[in-house]
């Protein structure tokens, strides 16, 4: 007969966890030095390509006449043309993400409550536009809007105006070819988050009580918030850098930062300057995103 010691399990030496943590933790590192190795020909070629000649151009902003200067900091603060591009550029920036949100919503809800097949036909319509040119698409806005354009001849036929509108070369050309060239950039990220957005709670609060109101703006809407912000934020920092349908529709009489560096340099050969303007538009858009994230946390928000 077996002794009862032999029945019994000789216990893990004492060390043994800790043993194996410590080879779990040297893989782990192993495998990042792995990985690290494998991304360094990338970030080689986006630092050569990227990196470097961006911080040449920021550098020359603090140069002029061939020493280091602050000139080209002090002519935005002493000359308020500046103060008014920098204002036009907030503010069509501002009117288009506003306006992206308000047409961009309604679609992308409709988008999420269609059955799949139904949605992606849907989606397919919304992403047509950019199979085209973008130089295309904001010509073929100056057609449609221009004097004697489309849809002036439309209005005038139709005998709702007398004298064709004024369309284009003007704020109001400007909002209609961003707000048509930014609305998917609004629409995809809000339809990823919506259509993740269990129907069931909606069916829940109507069922405690909640008008379908109540139910969308205290459980619906906040459950979008990640997308509608994601979506937001990336309008309105593209916005801000827009440059083809703000210099073709706005007709030279809508100036926007990224206008005024075109000119600074192409014209006046002046890269201190332009470098500038770029420097101050690339803070601005660094304080939007810190702002955001102490806002809405931009993990949370990436995440959806």
């Amino acid at each position: 007969m077996a002794s009862t010691t032999d029945s019994i399990a000789t216990p893990p030496a004492a060390g043994a966890p800790a043993l194996n943590e410590a080879a779990f933790v040297r893989d782990g590192r192993r495998e990042k030095r792995q990985i690290l190795g494998l991304s360094v020909p990338a970030l080689i070629v986006v630092t050569g390509l990227l990196l470097v000649p961006v911080g040449w151009l920021f550098a020359l902003a603090f140069v002029s006449g061939g020493e280091s200067s602050l000139v080209n900091f002090q002519r935005m603060i002493d000359y308020p043309a500046y103060a008014a591009i920098f204002r036009t550029t907030f503010e069509v920036s501002v009117a288009v993400t506003v306006l992206c949100i308000l047409l961009g919503y309604p679609v992308a809800y409709l988008l999420a409550q269609l059955p799949p097949r139904l949605a992606t036909v849907g989606l397919a319509f919304v992403v047509i536009p950019f199979w085209t040119s973008l130089l295309v698409r904001t010509y073929a806005w100056l057609v449609l809007l221009q004097r004697r354009g489309v849809i002036n001849d439309a209005l005038i036929s139709a005998g709702l105006i007398d004298e064709p509108l004024r369309l284009v070369h003007n704020f109001t050309g400007t909002m209609i070819g961003m707000v048509h060239i930014m609305l998917p950039f609004l629409v995809l990220p809000l339809y990823a988050t919506l259509r993740t957005i269990d129907g069931d709670l909606i069916r829940a609060a109507t069922s405690c009580g909640a008008s379908p109101i109540q139910a969308f703006f205290r459980v619906f809407l906040p459950l979008s918030m990640p997308g509608l912000i994601a979506g937001t934020l990336l309008v309105f920092i593209l916005s801000l850098g827009f440059y083809v349908t703000p210099a073709i529709l706005g007709g030279g009489r809508v100036t926007m930062v990224s206008m005024k560096i075109q000119q600074n340099v192409s014209v006046y050969f002046d890269w201190g300057s332009g470098s500038a303007l770029g420097l101050v538009l690339l803070l601005a858009v660094f304080a939007i995103f810190y702002a955001v994230h102490r806002f809405a946390g931009l993990d949370r928000i990436f995440r959806g």
